[in-house]
C-alpha cells in the first residue's frame, strides 16, 4: 500500500494543489473553536513551500451546505487562522473554479492560497469530470493531505488524480502506516478497543479485526446488545434488538478462532440520562429501569489488566457517555492508563486512536501528545480498519 508522498517529486518552481480537511467546529459568531486540523496540516505546507513550490493552492470543504453558497459555511476563518500559524498572507479567494478563480492563482502575489468551500458546488460530491478538470487546470501537482475525506470518491480527492500526478502528504502518509501497520503487521499481543453507541457502526470493524488480534474490549452502548446475547439483563440500557443473533455469532466465532472478547463485569447506572442524574453502581445484572452510562471499577481494572501487555493498542469508540463529567471515568481512565504505555518515555506499545469521538475525548482529558497516533479521520479510520478500499488513497501514485 506503499504510496508516493511529497517526498518523491520534484516541487520546485510547481504550482501545486493540496486537498485539506479544513472542516473545523466554529461557535454562532463562526470564530474556530478548535484547530487541531488547521495545525495538523502545518508540517506539510511547510515542506512544500521550504522545497521551492511556486504557489500552494489549498481546498476543503466545511460542514454541508448541498451544493449552496451559505456564509457560514465559507473558510474565510480558516484563512486567518492559516495566516496566524504560518506568519504569512493567504490569498482568500471566493469560488474555487471558473476564470476569474484561474486569473487570480495566476496572478497572486501571495505563496498561500485557499479556495471556498468546494461543497457550494454539487458537482464536487458528485464528482463531476468537468468540475475535477477545472480544479486540476490550477496546478501542476496533486498532493492529498486530508485523510478524513479519503473515504469519498469526490472530485478533490479522486476525481483530480486522473489529471495531475497524485501523491501524499504527510498528514495522510502517517495515517497509511499506522492504520495499515495495525491490519498487516501488528506487533502481539493486539488489543482492539471498541466502544460508541451501536454494534451495527462497528460489525465491519470485528469481523475484519477479529481474525487479526488477540483480544476485542467491548464497551460504551454497543457492549448491552452483547451482553443482552449472552443472556445478561441489562435493563433498559442501549439495545440493538435486531443484532443480538448478530452478537451471537461474533461471540461464537471468537471462541472458534480462540479469541477473546472481553466484555463490562460492573456498571455506572442511572435512571435518566441527565448530567446530574443520580448514579450508582451495578454489577453484572442491571436492575430494571437502570441505564448503564459508563463501565464500572471492576470493569477498568479487568480492562487495564488486558491491556498492559499489549504492544499494539487500536481503540475506537469511548467506553461511556463521556461528554457529561459524571460519566466520563472509564473513559478517561482507560485513556490515561494506554497513555502510559505508549508515551515516549515508556513507549511500550503503539496506541492507535480511531478519530471521530475517540479523538474528542483523548483531547479533553489533555492525553493527544502521549498516543502514538490519533487518526484525523473518524469514517475514514473506521471504513480503513473495515479493510475497506478508501477511493482518495488508492488513487494515488505507486512507490
Amino acid at each position: 500500500m506503499a504510496k508516493l508522498t511529497i517526498k518523491d517529486v520534484e516541487l520546485r518552481n510547481k504550482v501545486v494543489l493540496m486537498r485539506e480537511d479544513f472542516n473545523v467546529p466554529q461557535d454562532a459568531n463562526l470564530n474556530i473553536t478548535d484547530d487541531t486540523r488547521i495545525r495538523a496540516t502545518i508540517p506539510t505546507i511547510k515542506y512544500i513551500l521550504e522545497n521551492g513550490a511556486k504557489k500552494l493552492v489549498l481546498m476543503s470543504h466545511l460542514g454541508r451546505p448541498d451544493g449552496k453558497v451559505i456564509d457560514k459555511y465559507s473558510l474565510k476563518p480558516v484563512a486567518q487562522r492559516l495566516e496566524e500559524l504560518l506568519g504569512e498572507q493567504v490569498n482568500f479567494l471566493n469560488d474555487c473554479v471558473g476564470d476569474d478563480v484561474k486569473k487570480a492563482v495566476a496572478s497572486s502575489k501571495e505563496r498561500i492560497i485557499l479556495l471556498e468551500n468546494l461543497r457550494y458546488h454539487p458537482e464536487e460530491g458528485a464528482n463531476d469530470a468537468n468540475f475535477s478538470k477545472e480544479l486540476s487546470s490550477l496546478a501542476d501537482i496533486y498532493v492529498n493531505d486530508a485523510f478524513g475525506t479519503a473515504h469519498r470518491a469526490h472530485a478533490s480527492t479522486e476525481g483530480v488524480t486522473h489529471y495531475l500526478e497524485a501523491v501524499s502528504g504527510f498528514l495522510l502518509e502517517k495515517e497509511i502506516k499506522y492504520l495499515g501497520d495495525a491490519l498487516t503487521n501488528p506487533e502481539k499481543p493486539f488489543v482492539v478497543i471498541l466502544g460508541g453507541a451501536k454494534v451495527s457502526d462497528k460489525l465491519g470493524v470485528i469481523e475484519n479485526l477479529l481474525p487479526k488480534c488477540d483480544c476485542i474490549i467491548i464497551g460504551g452502548g454497543m457492549a448491552y446488545t452483547f451482553l443482552k446475547a449472552q443472556g445478561k439483563q441489562i435493563g433498559n440500557s442501549k439495545l440493538e434488538k435486531e443484532k443480538i443473533d448478530l452478537a451471537k455469532n461474533i461471540l461464537e466465532k471468537a471462541i472458534q478462532l480462540k479469541k477473546e472478547i472481553l466484555l463490562p463485569i460492573d456498571h455506572i447506572v442511572v435512571s435518566n440520562v441527565a448530567a446530574d442524574a443520580q448514579a450508582e453502581i451495578a454489577g453484572e445484572i442491571i436492575p430494571e429501569g437502570k441505564i448503564a452510562v459508563d463501565i464500572g471499577p471492576k470493569t477498568i481494572t479487568l480492562f487495564k489488566d488486558k491491556l498492559k501487555s499489549a504492544k499494539t493498542i487500536v481503540w475506537n469508540g469511548p467506553l461511556g457517555i463521556f461528554e457529561m463529567d459524571a460519566f466520563s471515568k472509564g473513559t478517561e481512565e482507560i485513556a490515561k492508563f494506554i497513555s502510559t504505555l505508549s508515551s515516549l518515555t515508556q513507549a511500550k506499545c503503539v496506541s492507535i486512536i480511531g478519530g471521530g469521538d475517540t479523538a474528542a475525548a483523548v483531547a479533553k482529558f489533555k492525553l493527544e501528545d502521549k498516543m502514538t497516533h490519533i487518526s484525523t479521520g473518524g469514517g475514514a479510520s473506521l471504513e480503513f480498519l473495515e479493510g475497506k478500499t478508501l477511493p482518495g488513497i488508492a488513487a494515488l501514485a505507486e512507490k
